[in-house]
């Protein structure tokens, strides 16, 4: 992640324009949503496959202070490490039993978690205004 970053440093957000030809607008409302709510993409990007470094390369061109940065990305790292070292803890040897229930359920808990997002989103735009 930290490597990703500094790559994002290195090649900042020029390059990151031309090799995704966007325009200036495109990359000014980009990088404001990266700087609100980036730390959490970064957080929860080791979740994705692919995601954690592509993030972390944008925190790198945003520029986003490394200081912020880590403070995510490591507690994310963490996160990550103690989700998956508890499952395999608990699981142990019937982690192959438990897959099939965890497929079953897995569209209700993406539905909740989308559904808890959207309450927060809106009870926080209504508490700004």
């Amino acid at each position: 992640m930290t490597l990703s970053y500094g790559l994002g440093r290195a090649v900042g957000m020029a390059v990151l324009r031309k090799t995704l030809h966007l325009n200036e607008d495109a990359v000014d409302r980009a990088v404001r949503w990266f700087r609100r709510l980036g730390g959490w993409l970064l957080a929860f990007g080791y979740f994705v496959p692919g995601v954690r470094h592509v993030t972390a390369i944008l925190a790198g061109s945003a520029p986003i202070e490394y200081s912020r940065f880590a403070w995510f990305a490591y507690a994310g790292g963490v996160l990550w490490c103690g989700v998956f070292l508890g499952l395999g803890y608990y699981a142990g040897d019937r982690w192959q039993t438990l897959v099939p229930a965890a497929k079953s359920h897995l569209p209700i808990v993406v539905l909740m978690i989308a559904g808890g997002l959207a309450l927060y989103l809106i009870a926080r735009r209504r508490s700004v205004r």
